[in-house]
């Protein structure tokens, strides 16, 4: 694997959520740059050294509500 690709999402109480697509891999932070940190940290963990990606992709959502 070269590459892993998060789904990253505001969380409801605050924060951030990150979803590895792929690969069972899933941690959260309160602002982005600790998530940054995170999520370095749990591929790190996951993964044994010769098959750890060496790029880290993410996909931030985000939802906004509207008033008619």
């Amino acid at each position: 694997m070269t590459e892993i690709h998060f789904l990253v999402e505001e969380a409801p109480e605050g924060g951030f959520i990150a979803r590895a697509m792929g690969a069972d891999v899933f941690t959260e932070a309160d602002n982005i740059n600790d998530l940054h940190t995170q999520i370095r940290d749990a591929v790190h963990c996951h993964f044994d050294e010769g098959q750890r990606p060496s790029l880290i992709r993410l996909h931030i959502t985000r939802e906004e509500v509207l008033a008619a």
